[in-house]
């Protein structure tokens, strides 16, 4: 049983319901707040509301009718954290049963049309649950509340009964902000609430192992400059966190210095010791952590494929959130990317937001399910997180290996929403085979988890003003792609005289692992050969047996005028590459995203690649009557065997030398498609704020 009274808020009366022991709830008792006449506290365990109010009185201030002062109730509602709370803001809520992924665009618009993206303006009405499904406010249409004067009360106190049910973290600053102030003081503030207002910049950090073009071994650092830079000149507060390597390219940090700061962080029931550096990269604040561990974690001359890197980088992880903690910071956003930084989320969970460090939500983005951090469950507890706790099937225990322990599942687990890097690998990765055992966690958690095309940066990648290549050249004029042909051919040694300065140039420059279909990579070689181009590869592999392979290869064709190998990383070669070649081969047996086709046709090189993941995403085969004719920029084979490659490699070395002005029309509008960040930032701005709400 329940009843209803009048309460007055300001000028304004509005009906509110007396349940059973003691509790007033607003609205909806559902959606409403629930607050108790006896104990504010008490409220924090009913999980119907975050903000803890303490109860009404009939004169307006949000005062209670016990002996508690307003001072120790606030007190009380700062020290009490809902476990329904904590459980949404984790992401264990936003399961669903399909396993589909949900369409970022068409999500955003449906949350802009329940919970506007700016403050304030445009906020949307509940019907009230008062009598005869009627507010039962008295309806003044003058109220003595300045900007709001001649607005119906009615309208007002359901704009402020909407934010309350939104459960906006607004409301209850405001009230602990202005506890002790006057009730017209405090009933103003819950007024501006109501007036539109422009959202600020996001506050994200960063934690990553990457970050070009000081620590890059693949497109992971190219991924989070780019997105960093776009992000910032959204508007948007962009830090980033990385290990401090002994093998970082120090010459492009600029202002990198050593903070006066200790900090002490938690691994193998120690404190230990770790410096932090800071500088800026790319116009990118980025703090170095250097752990003074014994092991010396990130003093091996090498990034990756060391065989303690679960510890390297677990420890990391941990002292990355140390420091957030110990130097004030209150991001909105904790930005996580690939194993190597998966365990942020439990950290921030189960000892972080204990700690008070609980502005955040989470966001974490996977550039590759092959790698997931998979280890003995044991090995967890070394950076402070408790095995049995975590060792379940819906939490952090691998599937397949039942008695070990999954980085990466931990990440989709306990992340507030989770990316990869193209649509099509999202949608490739909820199958047995593309999800590499994590099929079945995905489609657990597809209500958060989203698929967003990487960008490059423009700005980097721009033949109009590169300075790493011979000569600049535009959309407008693409001369320079030959003069930048002859001049990496005198480079390296290949014929550039007579006939052969009209072969085709096929460039490929990848990491050799067996992902990158190295199978075809070698037989791209020999059938350009046969079909009368040149070609060049630039790339290595940190498998002995690959690697020794195509050192053969290339002693091989050591002296040959047509073929050359490059078994190594340069980035400067990487760009002469990407200007001069004519055709650009990747042959990916899957490929997440993929950042080599982008930037190729940024250069008018036209891409050669494999349907599969991002490359399904960006790359549009000329001769495909499905596609418009204004996407066609490429050539796409379906199948990872010799046959299949052939037919997208052979027609484009027959369209180039029979018909070369259509050719040079190819090249014009690949170099015009629009591949930088912009579009993609956006998508990722929209997901922060919808997990912010």
């Amino acid at each position: 049983m329940s009843t209803t009274v009048a309460l007055g808020i300001g000028s304004i009366t509005t009906f509110v319901r007396v349940f059973p022991h003691n509790f007033f709830s607003f609205g909806q008792m559902k959606h409403g707040c629930r607050v108790s006449l006896e104990d504010a506290a008490t409220v924090s365990r009913c999980g119907s509301f975050r903000f803890l109010f303490t109860p009404l009185s009939t004169t307006c201030g949000i005062r209670s009718r016990n002996s508690s002062s307003k001072r120790d109730q606030v007190k009380r509602m700062r020290g009490r954290q809902s476990r329904s709370e904590v459980n949404n803001r984790m992401g264990r809520h936003g399961r669903d049963g399909p396993t589909t992924v949900q369409d970022i665009q068409k999500l955003a618009t449906a949350a802009e049309e329940s919970l506007p993206l700016g403050d304030g303006g445009g906020l949307c009405f509940l019907e009230s649950s008062a009598p005869n499904g009627a507010s039962n406010v008295e309806d003044e249409e003058k109220g003595g509340n300045g900007a709001f004067s001649g607005i119906p009360a009615e309208k007002v106190t359901k704009e402020l009964q909407s934010v309350a049910w939104r459960r906006e973290k607004r409301l209850r600053d405001i009230y602990v902000s202005f506890a002790d102030e006057a009730d017209e003081e405090l009933v103003s503030e819950f007024m501006n609430l109501l007036q539109p207002k422009k959202r600020p910049g996001l506050h994200v950090i960063h934690i990553a192992a990457e970050i070009a073009p000081v620590a890059k071994v693949g497109g992971l650092g190219d991924v989070l400059t780019g997105l960093c830079r776009s992000l910032q000149k959204k508007g948007h507060l962009v830090e980033a966190i990385l290990p401090k390597y002994d093998c970082m390219d120090y010459s492009r940090i600029i202002n990198l210095r050593e903070l006066d700061l200790e900090l002490p962080s938690f691994f193998d029931g120690h404190m230990h010791k770790n410096k932090v550096w800071s500088g800026i990269v790319e116009g990118i604040p980025v703090y170095f952590i250097e752990p003074l561990h014994p092991a010396k974690f990130f003093r091996r001359g090498e990034y990756y494929a060391e065989p303690d890197d679960f510890r390297r980088f677990t420890y990391f992880s941990r002292a990355a959130m140390e420091f957030i903690l110990q130097s004030g910071k209150r991001p909105d956003i904790i930005h996580s990317h690939d194993w190597q930084t998966s365990v942020v989320a439990p950290l921030y969970w189960n000892v972080y937001v204990p700690l008070g460090l609980d502005s955040a939500r989470l966001a974490f983005t996977c550039h590759n399910f092959l790698y997931q951090g998979i280890e003995n469950s044991e090995a967890i507890a070394a950076c402070g997180l408790t095995v049995q706790d975590l060792m379940s099937p819906d939490q952090m225990q691998d599937n397949f290996f039942h008695n070990k322990i999954n980085l990466l599942k931990g990440a989709i687990v306990f992340s507030n929403v989770v990316t990869t890097v193209s649509p099509t690998y999202a949608q490739e990765v909820l199958s047995p085979e593309g999800g590499k055992g994590l099929h079945g966690t995905l489609g657990a958690h597809s209500k958060k988890f989203f698929g967003i095309l990487n960008g490059i940066d423009v700005e980097v990648w721009n033949p109009a003003t590169d300075t790493l290549i011979d000569y600049q050249f535009t959309a407008d004029n693409i001369d320079g792609k030959f003069v930048n042909k002859q001049k990496l051919r005198e480079r390296l040694g290949l014929g550039n005289q007579g006939g052969d300065e009209r072969r085709p140039l096929v460039g490929c420059v990848t990491r050799l692992a067996p992902q990158k279909g190295v199978h075809l990579i070698k037989h791209a070689i020999h059938r350009t050969l046969e079909k009368g181009g040149q070609f060049i590869l630039l790339g290595s592999s940190n498998l002995p047996e690959v690697q020794h392979e195509f050192e053969v290869i290339a002693r091989q064709f050591e002296n040959h005028p047509q073929i050359r190998l490059v078994l190594k990383y340069d980035e400067t070669l990487s760009h002469a590459i990407y200007s001069a070649a004519d055709v650009f081969v990747i042959p990916s047996i899957f490929e997440p995203c993929g950042l080599t086709q982008m930037i190729s046709m940024r250069y008018g090189t036209i891409p050669v690649v494999r349907r599969t993941g991002g490359l399904a995403d960006s790359v549009f085969d000329v001769d495909d009557e499905r596609i418009p004719q204004e996407k066609k920029n490429g050539f796409v084979f379906d199948d990872a065997n010799e046959g299949s490659f052939n037919s997208g490699l052979d027609r484009a070395l027959n369209y180039y030398i029979q018909r070369p002005e259509w050719w040079q029309d190819l090249v014009r509008k690949a170099m015009l498609v629009d591949f930088s960040w912009d579009s993609s930032a956006d998508r990722y701005v929209d997901l922060y704020r919808l997990v912010l709400k």
